[in-house]
């Protein structure tokens, strides 16, 4: 019996709670005319608030109309309150070059959310039933797809921590960043504009284990006479091939292949929950930094991960940054995987929707193709001169940071500081070498140095930071110490040769890199 059948799933999956307030999305075909019948039938057993809401896609012209006709004598009759609204898929689609199927879809669940948040209601009712699941199990097993797709649609989803815009939905992250496993395979981000109203908006799919039979017998039965989407029987839609050719023929040569696939949608939904579960734990030592563009990861612990893990961490980067993107197949990411597990300091991978991954020093990047890592020391503007105050402080341009300049006397006990010292943002020169007019800039092309502890020997600047794993993006900002004829001190790394306290030093200048707090 559906009712039961109804019964057990919300109980299963914790579908409805006494005093839900509901929207419940009805096109006036069977499987939503059947939903509303039994919400109704359930109404005071769990002291439910029902709202019905239906899209006209404008896109069967009279029959289209005809259906927001009859479900308004539907909901009238029921008394049900409704909203009908009316959208032009067929522009939306032409607008965000996508299919016909997927303009559809994306505005359904836009106009469902928006009705949502008008009447306050904290979770969307869907009619999908259990051959729309063996469907679209079979869809992503044909496109390719990995675990995540072989869950097929989800019985309860929540939605509240979606944020809409043109463009996609953007995932609101917690105290770490969470996966965006909550965006449905089947049912991409809508793209229209509106907030959902609460943080708890859910979409629950009651009749999910009801067959379609079963749900057309529901609707004689109780002489429920819904409409008739002619558009269903169009085989130029992939899923209508599906579910009229595809499935038909293969179910002649295996019986029972849709219940069995969708059996396999709840094993591979709770294999795919323990994995993410073990994910979890582990992404919390993967992430060492989330910037605005970018996620930055511990490329050694990466790594060191099962290759399972490795994939999903991948995934997991990308569907942060991109919730709403689709097209993530996976040859992007084993293409990015390889180059993260093998490539030097540099290499890259193109991904989709304008990121790529990079490998830099010990680091794995995820980003957006023009990120640049911020550095945790000190740095310049690639055009900045700046004249430093001897003594005094001088503050670096548009950063945390100022430099104290001190002239001290040469004694043994302040030659020994200076030997003996550890901090890299801390130089000790003479004073007589600087001389009086000194300046931090960034490095000049084609620039030389003498690097100390080489002899007076020179060095290009550009091949002494590659040797100190300087990343590329910022050699240009790392502020170098100089006076007009040469440079006194890359900052940070190695006092130049010159510079240097020799016996015949009279006076020592401390340059000293502080944060600004």
């Amino acid at each position: 019996m559906v009712l039961d059948t109804v019964h057990q799933t919300i109980e299963e999956h914790h579908l409805l709670e006494p005093g839900d307030r509901l929207v419940a999305g009805v096109s006036g075909g069977p499987d939503s005319l059947c939903l509303l019948h039994l919400l109704l039938r359930l109404q005071e057993e769990f002291g439910l608030q029902l709202h019905a809401a239906h899209l006209n896609h404008q896109l069967r012209g009279e029959e289209a109309e005809a259906d927001a006709v009859f479900v308004r004598q539907t909901a009238a009759r029921w008394h049900v309150p409704l909203t009908v609204e009316t959208t032009d898929v067929a522009a939306l689609a032409a607008e965000h070059q996508m299919g016909l199927e997927e303009a559809a879809r994306q505005a359904r669940y836009a106009f469902l959310a928006r009705v949502a948040g008008r009447v306050g209601a904290t979770k969307i009712v869907v009619g999908h039933n259990a051959d729309d699941q063996a469907e679209t199990v079979l869809m992503h097993l044909l496109r390719g797809s990995g675990l995540a797709g072989l869950r097929g649609i989800s019985p309860v989803l929540d939605i509240g921590g979606w944020r809409l815009g043109v463009g996609g939905w953007k995932l609101e992250v917690g105290s770490y960043l969470q996966p965006p496993t909550s965006c449905p395979r089947g049912i991409q981000p809508p793209i229209s504009n509106l907030q959902p109203p609460t943080s708890n908006l859910q979409i629950i799919r009651p009749l999910l284990s009801v067959p379609r039979s079963a749900i057309e017998a529901y609707c004689q039965e109780n002489r429920l006479r819904p409409r008739f989407d002619r558009s269903n029987l169009d085989t130029t839609f992939f899923r209508n091939r599906l579910r009229r050719q595809v499935l038909p023929a293969l179910e002649e040569v295996a019986p029972g292949l849709s219940g069995r696939l969708r059996q396999l949608a709840e094993l591979a939904a709770a294999d795919y929950a323990l994995l993410e579960s073990v994910l979890d734990e582990k992404w919390r030592e993967l992430l060492l930094e989330q910037c605005e563009g970018a996620l930055i990861l511990d490329l050694a612990k990466w790594r060191a991960a099962p290759l399972s893990l490795r994939r999903g961490a991948l995934r997991r980067a990308v569907y942060h940054l991109r919730p709403h993107l689709r097209n993530l197949t996976f040859d992007h990411v084993e293409s990015a995987r390889r180059i993260a597990e093998t490539g030097a300091t540099g290499a890259a991978s193109t991904l989709p929707g304008r990121l790529q991954l990079s490998v830099s020093y010990g680091r794995m990047i995820v980003g957006n193709q023009d990120f640049l890592p911020p550095p945790n020391w000190p740095a310049l503007n690639s055009d900045d001169v700046v004249p430093l105050t001897i003594p005094g402080r001088t503050p670096l341009p548009g950063a945390p940071w100022q430099v104290e300049a001190c002239l001290l006397p040469a004694g043994p006990e302040m030659c020994a500081t200076a030997f003996n010292n550890q901090d890299a943002w801390r130089a000790f020169l003479d004073a007589d070498v600087v001389g009086d007019t000194v300046v931090l800039r960034p490095r000049r092309p084609g620039e030389r140095f003498q690097p100390l502890n080489m002899g007076g020997k020179s060095s290009s600047v550009a091949n002494f930071m590659i040797n100190c794993r300087i990343p590329a993006g910022w050699r240009d900002r790392l502020p170098i110490l100089a006076r007009p004829e040469h440079i006194l001190w890359i900052a940070g790394r190695r006092l130049d040769h010159r510079a240097r306290i020799t016996a015949q030093t009279r006076q020592i200048l401390r340059v000293s890199f502080l944060h600004s707090i």
